[in-house]
Parts: structure tokens; C-alpha cells; sequence
């Protein structure tokens, strides 16, 4: 059996964000926004991260990046554990591991040319010794996106939301980066755009042997980018398997809605399947149901599942599911 080369080990990672009141700051509760989550990543490899707004897949994901301080868990980037590096070694690993973000109006500095927002990772990293070297090479990360080099000294007001986003890929890459946490990169720009960035995903992963953990909301393009799918509920992960089996044999209840609601082409085909409509909103992730977090607005609950949480097993080869049911 071959073994497989893993460089992102995230087991038992929570995030917990502490809610205060008063004018004296008291704390009443937390919000569980990334309650016990595990999965590996392998090099070159593109595990999906899908879920509903608000069930924790961006704090999951700057969470393992080390942006925010994790609560308990243990998160190891290239055998190097996130959480317990001092300075200087977590710069080493942060320049290994970087982030395209959503929002391709919000991530850039306004105040700041091209030229400085590509260029400030190989400032902090002190990876060219000169202004000379980092502009040659901000000129070659802005051809390699697809973007005129000659444009780098502009601001980012004047490009359109699919080349600013391409800028943030380019700054991601500045640093020879092995881990990128893509956070819904397309889900701002034009259906058009969003095809031209992921196939410019695709193209960068294939040339560096990027590796990818890729949150969307989109399912269809999740297939189509990834090699694994993890399904998030209200903190937790449900399910988590191969792409193919995941779309095709979707075990949890959580899993078979979402995927029923994705649209197909062919109208026929859309008329005769079952769609699975749930009932009742999102829990408060501050006061999480007991039991199975999804038990409230499962349609096969039964009284066991409120007593005892689920635990994530396999019941396939790498295919994950924590449900009582299966």
C-alpha cells in the first residue's frame, strides 16, 4: 500500500469566540464556530469545504492558517504544528502557506499600486534584497495570472472584480507557497469570470504542485475543482469522502439536501428527482442542539439522536459519515 504524502493535519480543531455584554465586557457564552473538526489534506491534492453561510468554513479555514488563535486542537502545516510555533517559525510557515480571500474589492489596499500589494510577501519573507529583483518579479506574477505586467503600477480602482481577484492570486503566490486556502474565491465575480479564475486554479496547481483547501458554496464547481468533498454543519463535518461518491451516494440527511437543491441542465431529469426540503432554521452556534447538531431539522430523527453526538466513521473506503442512521 502506498502511503500517502499528507501535508495539512488538522485533528480536533475548535474555535471558540467569546461573547461579551455590558459596558464592563462580561462573557455569557461563546460562539462555537469550529467545534472538533479532523481531516487531512495530501500534497497536491484539492479537498471541497461546503455548508451552509454561517456553519464555520472561513473560520475554519483562517483558523488553520493561524489568522485566528485556535481554542483547542491541533493543526500541522508540512509536519510544523501552527499552533504552538514561536515568531519566527510561524513566518516560516505562513510563507508556505497563504490565502486567496472572498472579497476582491475588500482584500486589496486601496492605498497601495499593484507593485506593493504583490510585493509586500516578498518584503516580509525578505526573499529578494532589492527593489529591482521584487518588481521583476511582480512583473512575472502578474503575467503568470493573466494580467499585464505593465499595470503594475496601479491602484486597484481601476481594474474590474476579476482581475482584482487575480491580483490576490498573484500576491498569494509571491512566496513559492505549498498550501492555499482559497475562501470562495469566485463567489463575488460574474459567471464568466468564475470559470476563467478556476481554470487559472487548475493551470497554477498543475504547474507548482499546489495543494488546495477550496471553500465554496458552489456545488457544481466543487466537483469539478476537487478531489474530495468535506460537508460542514453548524461547527461540525458531517461527511467527507471522494467527490464522486459524495455527489453520487450522498449518506447524510445534511448531504442529500444540499445536493438536491443543485441545478440540473435538463429539465426532464430536474422534474423527476426527489427534492429534499428542510424544515426550521440554523441553530444558534452559541447554544448548539445536544446530540446530533442536525437532529432538529432532520426528516429520519429518532429520540436517540438528540442523547448522543455521532461520531465520524468510516463506512466505506475514505468515506466518512457521522450519522446515527448509517
Amino acid at each position: 500500500m502506498v502511503e500517502k504524502d499528507i501535508l495539512v493535519h488538522v485533528h480536533q480543531l475548535k474555535k471558540y469566540f467569546s461573547v461579551t455584554r455590558g459596558i464592563f465586557q462580561r462573557t455569557f457564552g461563546a460562539v462555537k464556530a469550529v467545534d472538533g473538526i479532523s481531516f487531512d489534506i495530501c500534497r497536491g491534492e484539492t479537498l471541497g469545504l461546503v455548508g451552509e453561510s454561517g456553519c464555520g468554513k472561513t473560520t475554519a479555514g483562517r483558523t488553520i492558517l493561524g489568522l485566528y488563535s485556535p481554542t483547542a486542537g491541533e493543526v500541522l502545516i508540512d509536519g510544523a504544528d501552527i499552533s504552538k510555533a514561536k515568531a519566527k517559525d510561524l513566518l516560516e510557515i505562513r510563507r508556505k502557506a497563504t490565502m486567496i480571500f472572498q472579497d476582491p474589492f475588500a482584500s486589496l489596499n486601496p492605498r497601495w499600486t499593484v507593485n506593493s500589494i504583490v510585493s509586500e510577501p516578498l518584503r516580509v519573507h525578505k526573499l529578494f534584497k532589492n527593489d529591482k529583483k521584487r518588481t521583476e518579479r511582480v512583473f512575472e506574477l502578474l503575467n503568470l495570472v493573466g494580467l499585464n505586467g505593465r499595470l503594475y503600477n496601479r491602484f486597484p480602482h481601476e481594474f474590474s472584480g476579476g482581475q482584482r481577484q487575480r491580483i490576490g492570486i498573484a500576491r498569494a503566490l509571491a512566496s513559492n507557497p505549498s498550501f492555499i486556502v482559497c475562501d470562495e474565491p469566485i463567489s463575488a465575480l460574474d459567471v464568466s469570470i468564475q470559470a476563467q479564475v478556476v481554470n487559472l486554479l487548475e493551470e497554477l496547481q498543475d504547474k507548482f504542485c499546489l495543494t488546495y483547501l477550496f471553500i465554496a458554496h458552489d456545488l457544481s464547481m466543487v466537483r469539478h475543482i476537487c478531489d474530495r468533498v468535506a460537508v460542514m454543519y453548524l461547527g461540525v463535518i458531517v461527511e467527507l469522502g471522494d467527490r464522486n461518491e459524495v455527489y453520487e451516494n450522498p449518506l447524510h440527511p445534511y448531504s442529500q439536501a444540499l445536493l438536491s437543491a443543485v441545478p440540473i441542465p435538463d429539465p426532464k431529469k430536474d422534474r423527476e428527482r426527489k427534492r429534499v426540503i428542510l424544515t426550521g432554521d440554523v441553530p444558534s452556534p452559541i447554544n448548539p442542539p445536544e446530540g446530533c447538531r442536525f437532529h432538529p431539522r432532520c426528516p429520519i430523527s429518532k429520540p436517540s439522536c438528540s442523547e448522543s453526538i455521532p461520531e465520524l466513521k468510516e463506512v466505506s473506503p475514505d468515506h466518512w459519515v457521522a450519522c446515527h442512521d448509517v
